[in-house]
Order: structure tokens, then C-alpha cells, then sequence
């Protein structure tokens, strides 16, 4: 977690460890003069199964990270922002936030629950102002697209290249992103160009048709 570039200051810790990262927070605060913005990036793929099938320890990670590290970082920065009264709300949410995803049911239903508390922070936050946005990427070019595509196709008993296939035949643009593409569309909601874009589940994924 990168939280200045001009302090370099930089943290590893748990995202569902309240603990930890209420002690980073601090940290970051005591020596930095203001919060610009907060993105709540932390995530993990889960299992992939049917939902029947599914470890218990594997599903309550998923949900761990993908949503109770949102709340963790939020409780931690929020008080942070409000007393600004400024700054800008990211979380990290996914198209699976809009679109069914076959076989991962912990996954889709943690990143269905970022978009609930995104709006619903955006009500509470808005009158501090401060903004509140979700980004929907898709598939991400990287180890962690190359072991979800893996675990589809073992599961579906099919090739990698099919799996592979399939996915960018999903995207109208027919391509998926890269990681890049998240970091400009963050950069630009906590940037003074987005002061009065609050509330909205933006995508940036090539506009995935559906997930099958």
C-alpha cells in the first residue's frame, strides 16, 4: 500500500486486520499534511466451484478481503477525511458488480456488496465533501488473470487457450486491460476534474457483455 510518493511511505498489512491498519493510518496521518484520496484496492479471486463445493475458510477469505478489508481501511481513514472536509472515496469493485460470474459465488457477492456500500457512503459522505465512486475493472492482464483463467479451465475441463479465448470474446472491445487502466481511472475520480462526480459504479473494462 503506497500511500505518498513524495514521503515514500509505504506499508504491507492485512486489509481485514483492523488492528493494522488503523495503526497505519495513523502513521500515514502524522506525517503527511492531508488525505487527497483513499482507494480501497485490496482483493483475492477465491475459489472457483460451484457454490456446494466450496470450502467455508475459502469462501469467508474472499469475503474477508474483497469486503470486510473495505470497511477496515474505510473506519480507519474516513474520521481522516471529514475533518479535511475534502477528498475522495475508491473502492474496488469489479464487473462482476453488475454481471453474474459462473463459479464464484463468494467472489461476485463480496464485489455486489462494495457497490451497496458505495452507495450508501455516498449519501453519508457527501455533505462532508466528500465523494464516493466504485471502479468495475475486468479482466487484468497479469499472474492473477493467468491463475483465474487457469482454475476456469481446470474446472470446466478445457483448454487455457479456450478459457483465454473466451474471455476477450466477452468484451465488445474485444481486448482485456491493463493495470494501468485502473490507476488513470482512479487518478482522474480523485482528481479535481471528478469534484462532482460522486455515487457512480464506473467501468473500465472494455465493456464485458457477460461473464459466462
Amino acid at each position: 500500500m503506497v500511500v505518498s510518493a513524495e514521503f515514500d511511505l509505504a506499508t504491507v498489512c492485512d486489509s481485514p486486520d483492523a488492528e493494522a491498519m488503523d495503526g497505519f493510518v495513523k502513521d500515514a496521518a502524522s506525517r503527511l499534511k492531508w488525505t487527497t484520496a483513499v482507494f480501497a484496492n485490496a482483493g483475492t479471486a477465491g475459489p472457483t466451484a460451484n457454490l456446494e463445493d466450496i470450502n467455508p475458510d475459502d469462501r469467508s477469505r474472499a469475503n474477508a478481503v474483497n469486503l470486510t478489508g473495505q470497511y477496515t481501511r474505510l473506519k480507519s481513514t474516513i474520521p481522516h477525511l471529514k475533518a479535511q472536509g475534502r477528498g475522495a472515496v475508491i473502492l474496488m469493485s469489479s464487473a462482476t458488480g453488475r454481471l453474474g460470474l459462473p463459479m464464484r459465488s463468494p467472489y461476485t457477492a463480496a464485489k455486489l456488496g462494495v457497490i451497496g456500500l458505495k452507495e450508501t457512503l455516498a449519501m453519508d459522505l457527501g455533505p462532508h465533501g466528500i465523494s464516493v465512486n466504485a471502479t468495475l475493472p475486468g479482466s487484468v492482464t497479469g499472474p492473477r488473470m493467468y491463475a483465474v483463467l487457469t482454475a476456469k479451465a481446470k474446472v470446466m475441463d478445457i483448454s487455457l487457450e479456450r478459457a483465454r479465448a473466451a474471455e476477450v470474446a466477452n468484451v465488445s472491445m474485444q481486448r482485456v486491460i491493463d493495470p494501468q487502466g485502473i490507476a488513470e481511472l482512479a487518478w482522474f475520480l480523485a482528481s479535481p476534474a471528478a469534484r462532482s462526480v460522486s455515487g457512480q459504479s464506473v467501468g473500465v473494462c472494455g465493456n464485458f457483455e457477460t461473464l459466462r
